[in-house]
């Protein structure tokens, strides 16, 4: 996903640092134009029903034809979707080729990028919010982003977590001799949408998971995502902050990619840490930053910022005392956290390739 280059030096010449704001721009509007077409249905009516002209794509969609038709000529031009030629632009018939098809339907694809857009969006909406919050101090909570930052990011993991996470924790031997084991007891902290405790139980037929998330919305949609996959005799979930549990004998535990938007994170790894039997080791799944700030990062590090600023860090200063860690957590940070709340040990694991993710194991 992208590369590591850093971005040109545009410091000392005005010109080129417009060029590559007004690149950005154009991008910006890229973004908010799949969120339209991922919420109004156009995308999937023409990978499910076929080309469309304008007219046809709202009256399948029930969507005004002349918005319809400025959201295809605004993808055609942008590269997204094909445009034949036509006598006039009602009779214009426009083709969704599978490469765009992919990313922005298909909830199983690896590709599939349509929840970044609805991230966005969130961000977007929020953006009052954000602006008084930078201003007088405090957060916006997950809950006041609603539902597309919810569903955004359930549904931009859920691909990872269906296609790799099984695969990449079998790549560290004794973990996946834990988790095959008879009877293991999994927990996961900050279970969102639910979608890893699904994968977890899925390939460990032999395993029970429980999931814990503090907001409500969550975890009424990660209830439903169980009960469709048949899996609620061995998925449970909870409402409830993390730093209230209580010793629990769980042989594992999980935290994928919440560990950096805890406002009190040190109390959460101190609370898996008591739920956990003697010795039983604590996953964590976060933002694979670089290892040090630096002004030539590449493409995940400014993008991480990108969340940070407008999303995570708020999140975090939404609730006091908060420690503030914000989306880029780097390797020492979580260290530091660890071993405030109890931990020996912070381990990097030999997983590679998996999204823009690293892998912890606190022992």
């Amino acid at each position: 996903m992208g590369t590591t280059l850093p971005p040109a030096d545009t410091s000392a010449d005005p010109a080129a640092t417009a060029d590559r704001l007004f690149e950005s721009l154009i991008a910006a509007f890229d973004v908010l134009s799949v969120l339209v077409g991922d919420r109004m249905g156009w995308y999937r009516s023409l990978a499910d029903s076929g080309p469309a002209t304008s007219a046809q794509l709202a009256q399948r969609t029930g969507t005004q034809e002349r918005y319809a038709r400025e959201w295809l000529e605004q993808q055609a031009v942008t590269g997204l979707l094909h445009a034949a030629p036509a006598a006039s632009a009602e009779d214009r018939v426009f083709t969704l080729p599978a490469g765009t098809a992919e990313a922005v339907t298909d909830e199983h694809s690896l590709a599939f990028l349509a929840p970044s857009a609805r991230l966005f969006g969130a961000c977007a909406t929020a953006l009052p919010l954000l602006l008084d919050a930078y201003r007088s101090g405090g957060g916006v909570s997950w809950r006041q982003f609603g539902d597309d930052a919810r569903q955004g990011q359930a549904a931009g993991n859920r691909p990872w977590y269906e296609r790799r996470l099984a695969g990449a924790l079998a790549e560290v031997a004794d973990l996946d001799l834990l988790l095959a084991r008879p009877g293991a007891r999994i927990l996961e902290v900050g279970s969102g949408g639910g979608w890893a405790s699904i994968a977890l139980a899925r390939a460990y037929p032999g395993a029970s998971v429980r999931g814990v998330d503090i907001d409500a919305d969550s975890v009424a949609m990660a209830a439903r995502h169980v009960a469709d996959a048949g899996l609620t005799a061995r998925v449970q979930f909870t409402h409830g902050d993390a730093a209230d549990l209580t010793a629990g004998g769980h042989d594992i535990a999980f935290a994928f990619e919440c560990v950096h938007d805890m406002p009190r994170p040190v109390e959460v790894l101190a609370a898996a840490r008591r739920a956990l039997v003697p010795g039983g080791p604590l996953i964590v799944m976060d933002e694979a930053v670089a290892e040090a700030f630096g002004g030539d990062a590449g493409q995940v590090e400014r993008l991480m910022y990108g969340f940070s600023l407008f999303m995570c860090l708020p999140d975090g200063l939404s609730v006091s005392p908060s420690v503030g860690t914000g989306a880029v957590m780097r390797p020492e940070r979580l260290r530091a956290h660890a071993l405030a709340a109890g931990f020996r040990d912070v381990e990097i694991l030999p997983i590679e390739g998996f999204s823009l993710f690293r892998f912890y194991r606190l022992t």
